[in-house]
């Protein structure tokens, strides 16, 4: 009998730790699958002739920095600053409003009681099923008779309007607040303005910081609403002016994306404990 105590836990340090390195060995090999268009694209950045047929195997011939020096000042055909600049515009837009649109609405559901309640989130779930690309003509045609096609701001109200849809990981995080912190408040008299001030939102800073990072990332790499909406190419965005590079000019194109994607991972890096709190917190649901 006491053989057998001492080998069950022998073997089950060491099944444990093969199993360890199983799941390590197939992480890595995960990361490396999704790092290796990354370093492709990267290491392309760098290739002095800038065409991609010059590039021969995975490793361009030789290196150069001119792609991204003509990144910002060959601007004659491709305005990259400008792009980059619509682009910012639109991502801190969309950012502000849309991060108020959908703390507002999913705070609206979580917390208050009306007749129309159940109805309107069985709404919004069926609206968020369908693809966002099967609007598209709609969204063209009421764009054209408001006459704000070619309008970066008309691209901001359509992310804005469209992004309170998208509100029930938000409304998750609030109804894990729990109820008797409401009614202490009410009970000391605050007002329904003076508890999500004062109350609410000090406790939502992760599914806020959460929300507004999301919604400066989706505008920020979209390409198919750019593309429909803006015609000329000084209001175009840098997905969509990267896209207008030829072959010949595969390195700028890669300087481009290399560049607009450092901005977004900084950000995340920065703000991932948030994120993750965000997101675990709004994963149960009232």
């Amino acid at each position: 009998m006491s053989t057998l105590s001492r080998k069950t836990p022998m073997n089950y340090r060491v099944k444990k730790v093969l199993s360890g390195v199983a799941i390590y060995c197939v992480l890595i090999v995960v990361c490396a699958i999704f790092f290796f268009p990354c370093l492709w694209l990267i290491l392309s950045s760098f290739s002095a002739t800038g065409s991609l047929y010059d590039i021969e195997g995975f490793f361009p011939a030789s290196y150069s920095f001119d792609a991204f020096i003509k990144l910002f000042t060959d601007t004659s055909l491709h305005n990259y600053p400008k792009w980059l600049l619509n682009t910012l515009i639109i991502s801190t837009a969309n950012c502000i409003l849309s991060t108020l649109l959908i703390i507002g609405t999913a705070y609206t559901i979580s917390y208050f009681q009306f007749k129309s309640r159940k109805g309107l989130m069985k709404g919004a779930l069926v609206l968020s099923m369908f693809p966002s690309f099967m609007g598209m003509t709609i969204i063209y045609i009421l764009m054209t008779q408001f006459n704000i096609v070619n309008n970066i701001w008309g691209l901001v109200l359509i992310y804005s309007c469209t992004a309170p849809l998208g509100y029930l990981v938000q409304k998750g995080f609030f109804d894990t607040i729990p109820q008797s912190i409401y009614e202490a408040a009410k009970i000391d008299g605050a007002t329904n303005a003076r508890i999500f001030t004062t109350i609410t939102l000090p406790l939502a800073k992760p599914i806020i910081v959460y929300t507004a990072l999301t919604s400066f990332a989706w505008p920020w790499s979209d390409f198919i609403l750019p593309k429909l909406l803006l015609i000329d190419k000084d209001n175009w965005t840098v997905a969509v002016g990267l896209m207008q590079l030829g072959q010949d000019e595969f390195s700028r194109f890669a300087a481009g994306s290399v560049f607009i994607a450092v901005p977004i991972v900084i950000l995340y890096f920065f703000l991932v404990k948030y994120m993750v709190n965000g997101m675990t917190s709004g994963a149960v649901k009232g």
